[in-house]
């Protein structure tokens, strides 16, 4: 049966009338306009591309997808036999076509807009497919002339497809016209009447590129006609474009952006960019002093209260030492921050640039991380508890802290970046949203001056031996101290286990628990082996329960948490609903594992006071929880400039824009921010 249908192909082929090539042309002096597919004959549900074929006389030109300032873009309807599937028009790039004071985008000579046609499966051999289209295309010189016409293909239905040789170069030409996708992570932000467009990544310095413009896909956010000023560095390249004077509130810009390089080639590259605050772009310079501040700020966060009892530990070692002893030690204390901030800011890095969507802080969005920390907090305060003494890597950070030495400061250093990551500080969110746009070597400096920050306090201690000779000196009140900082660390142990329950549910609980049990057992026996000096297999134990637990895995999540009496749980349909209503609203970002966030909520959100006012004013209070690490939560912290929780956003009652709120909140802040009396 397959010859037979070959065969009839073979047969009709060379007998098919000039219109299963191209249709019959609609013309005028201004445009010669025809059907064309790249197929002689198709077969069942393989698909194929049409096209709308312009040619147009000179001088006179149609329109892209966004005509600009004036003009309108081909449209085409097309009728199919049942069951086939359409694309849009894939839309070639464009040219800027001044016109005094206006700006349109559009094509001059010959353009072909491509469609993909896939037919039905079920066709039938020796059928013919039918396909009739109807067009309307604006062509404008010093006048404009809407023109249209009806078009009709019809191609044979055959067991094999046959392609068009003499319509191939066509499409393939076509074909290299079309915008390529972006290779390059872009960024934009509105600041005063500017949008400035940044992208970043290889091949975007001056030695590749000479021009670059940019083509909006969307009318009403920019001037057209107006300069582009065009920067460069070795890595990256940034538009200054000027806004319109009324622009859409939009979330993303979006458009096609024409580059020239070197040699005089023009590329085309499709570029979807989320619009953040100005302090995406702040300068190298004021990123970094951001970051420190940020950084010094930290210390008072509520993030950094489960490593006080290290911090404390730390100071506690400073007090009668030598002056060389101090600094000595506080250097590698602020080596410990410096080099754990770049190092999660390096890991950051390279995971977003293996495509995932990840903000900071993605650590603990991970069950099997905050699994491991709850172990080392609670291994921490066993250590100094006196349960056990062990240098190595279970208690590490307590039994170094108590010890001392450099090796013992570098480690609280350490330690204090990854339980205080997770949250951000004033100053550090502006400077952690500009770092993850600039260059890698840039980013990673942002990041090191926030740990230097951090250590700063400590730092200045060591500078001014003044202050350190003012802390007591050693003695046995040290020991009781000692066994005292143990408790806040099970209390972090015990908060962690309660971020697994919303992240892993009862599972997440079990596995804390078991795996606790066998680490205090394992540190029990070391500790008594210790005791009576010889050796203890209390390490084989520990190891061989995080051994045995982890393999479990903790893949399977509860569903999402319901929405509680006071909160509706975020989603982007649901923002988009109330903001078209034009209802106000309270967006709070947060996570189990952040505790600045969970202050915020009971010193801020939950108050009666507050829930009064936003229940008065009808204005929704949503919440959107990224304790799992939610890819739309990502994108909804990147599109307003942020990499971390907390976040909380107000959208006033009228569909006004959103107002970013400060890190830290108090009842009084968020009273007077919705406009309560």
């Amino acid at each position: 049966m397959r010859f037979l249908a070959a065969l009839f192909t073979l047969l009709i082929l060379p007998w098919l009338p000039a219109r299963a090539l191209e249709s019959a042309a609609r013309e005028s002096p201004r445009a010669r306009v025809t059907l064309v597919a790249d197929h002689l004959a198709i077969a069942p549900g393989q698909a194929l591309q049409l096209g709308l074929r312009l040619w147009l006389s000179p001088r006179w030109h149609s329109y892209w997808r966004h005509a600009g300032d004036a003009g309108a873009p081909t449209e085409i309807s097309l009728t199919l036999p049942e069951g086939s599937v359409a694309s849009p028009i894939t839309w070639p790039i464009p040219q800027a076509i001044p016109s005094g004071p206006l700006m349109s985008f559009g094509y001059y000579g010959e353009v072909v807009l491509p469609i993909r046609i896939t037919p039905p499966p079920g066709l039938r051999v020796g059928e013919v497919f039918g396909i009739s289209a109807q067009a309307t295309w604006l062509v404008c010189d010093d006048v404009c002339i809407p023109e249209e016409g009806s078009f009709r293909l019809d191609l044979p239905v055959a067991a094999e497809a046959q392609v068009n040789p003499a319509l191939a170069p066509l499409f393939a030409t076509a074909a290299a016209a079309l915008p390529r996708p972006s290779p390059w992570q872009a960024r934009a932000t509105i600041q005063g009447d500017a949008l400035r467009l940044r992208l970043t990544g290889p091949g975007l310095g001056r030695e590749s590129l000479k021009d670059a413009l940019f083509i909006p896909g969307q009318g009403g956010l920019l001037d057209h006609p107006a300069p582009q000023t065009l920067t460069q560095g070795p890595d990256w390249l940034e538009l200054m474009l000027k806004r319109a004077e009324r622009p859409e509130n939009l979330a993303t810009l979006e458009g096609v952006l024409l580059l020239t390089d070197q040699g005089g080639r023009r590329l085309g590259y499709e570029i979807t960019a989320p619009m953040l605050p100005g302090a995406a772009f702040l300068p190298l310079w004021q990123a970094l002093i951001f970051a420190m501040i940020g950084g010094v700020i930290l210390n008072l966060m509520p993030c950094v209260f489960p490593v006080l009892a290290m911090k404390a530990m730390a100071l506690t070692r400073l007090g009668g030492a030598a002056r060389g002893a101090v600094r000595l030690e506080a250097a590698a204390y602020t080596a410990g921050a410096v080099v754990s901030f770049t190092a999660l800011a390096g890991l950051l890095l390279a995971l977003r640039g293996a495509g995932m969507a990840l903000g900071w802080g993605f650590q603990f969005t991970s069950p099997v991380f905050v699994l491991a920390i709850a172990w080392l907090m609670l291994a921490v305060g066993l250590n100094l508890s006196g349960v056990f003494a062990l240098g190595g890597p279970i208690g590490a950070g307590g039994y170094l802290a108590a010890r001392g030495g450099c090796l013992g400061s570098f480690a609280t250093g350490a330690l204090a970046v990854l339980v205080a990551s997770p949250c951000t500080a004033p100053f550090m969110a502006a400077a952690i949203g500009a770092a993850l746009v600039m260059p890698a070597l840039a980013t990673l400096a942002v990041f090191a001056a926030l740990g230097l920050g951090l250590a700063a306090p400590t730092l200045i201690l060591a500078l001014a031996p003044g202050l350190a000779s003012k802390l007591p000196q050693p003695g046995p009140w040290m020991e009781r101290l000692r066994r005292i900082m143990a408790w806040p660390m099970y209390g972090a142990s015990l908060w962690l286990v309660s971020v697994l329950w919303a992240q892993s549910g009862l599972l997440g609980v079990a596995l804390a628990l078991a795996g606790g049990l066998g680490l205090a057992l394992g540190a029990w026996m070391l500790g008594r082996a210790q005791r009576h000096g010889r050796a203890g297999f209390g390490p084989v134990f520990a190891a061989l329960a995080l051994l045995l637990a982890l393999p479990l895995g903790l893949t399977a999540a509860p569903s999402a948490p319901a929405a509680t009496e006071t909160a509706e749980s975020w989603s982007p349909a649901r923002e988009e609903a109330l903001r078209a209503e034009g209802k106000g609203i309270l967006l709070n970002v947060t996570a189990a594992w952040c505790i600045t966030c969970q202050v915020n909520e009971r010193i801020a959100l939950r108050r009666d006071a507050v829930q009064a006012a936003m229940a008065a004013r009808g204005i929704v209070y949503l919440k959107a929880d990224w304790t799992r690490g939610d890819p739309a939560i990502t994108a909804l912290l990147r599109a307003h400039g942020r990499e971390g929780v907390p976040l909380n956003l107000f959208w006033p009652p009228g569909r006004g824009e959103a107002v970013i709120l400060p890190e830290v909140l108090t009842e009084a802040m968020v009273l007077r921010q919705i406009g309560a009396p």
